[in-house]
């Protein structure tokens, strides 16, 4: 029988459904060093394609997110920007991370929609900021998540609302 990793043996199981385990991997890993590279790239191998951007959340706390997209060749278009979908891609990363951070431990979540204006080229190192809407319970209800994505000037280059739907986990 193989030994647990020590990741596993570190932070909560996803499986148990009884904790929040966005909220629990970050409060441990978020304090030590290299944590928050092991977080993004375990929200990365959670949900494939959002890794696929390489974006690392640099902040987490109950209703805020800061999560940053260096700008490199695979994430840009062919005017030498941070492609559309890359920019979509952020929006719902830091949306959903300061949303599932900030839900009581019985509840889940799902996007059903998003809106997405492009406000201006995105070029140089991305960072979406956002401040979600309180989550007081698991009952099923529409929130409206925004996000800003902004360059290294602080001007904002895209806003975005994900229309997220928060409900009960399911009953083992």
């Amino acid at each position: 029988m193989a030994a647990a990793s020590p990741l596993k043996r570190f932070l909560p199981s996803i499986e148990s459904g009884d904790r929040n385990f966005v909220r629990d991997a970050w409060d441990r890993l978020g304090k030590i060093p290299g944590g928050k590279t092991i977080f993004s790239k375990m929200v990365g191998r959670a949900a494939p394609y959002t890794g696929t951007i390489g974006a690392k959340v640099v902040s987490l706390s109950h209703l805020r997110s800061e999560v940053v997209l260096e700008d490199r060749p695979a994430v840009r278009n062919h005017l030498r920007c941070v492609h559309a979908v890359a920019l979509v891609n952020l929006a719902e990363l830091t949306g959903n991370v300061a949303l599932a951070y900030s839900m009581p431990d019985d509840a889940r979540f799902i996007v059903a929609g998003l809106e997405i204006e492009y406000i201006k080229k995105a070029r140089g190192r991305i960072t979406g900021v956002c401040d979600c809407p309180p989550v007081e319970s698991s009952e099923r209800q529409e929130y409206q998540v925004p996000v800003s994505l902004r360059n290294e000037r602080g001007e904002e280059v895209a806003h975005c609302t994900l229309r997220t739907l928060v409900g009960p986990k399911k009953s083992k």
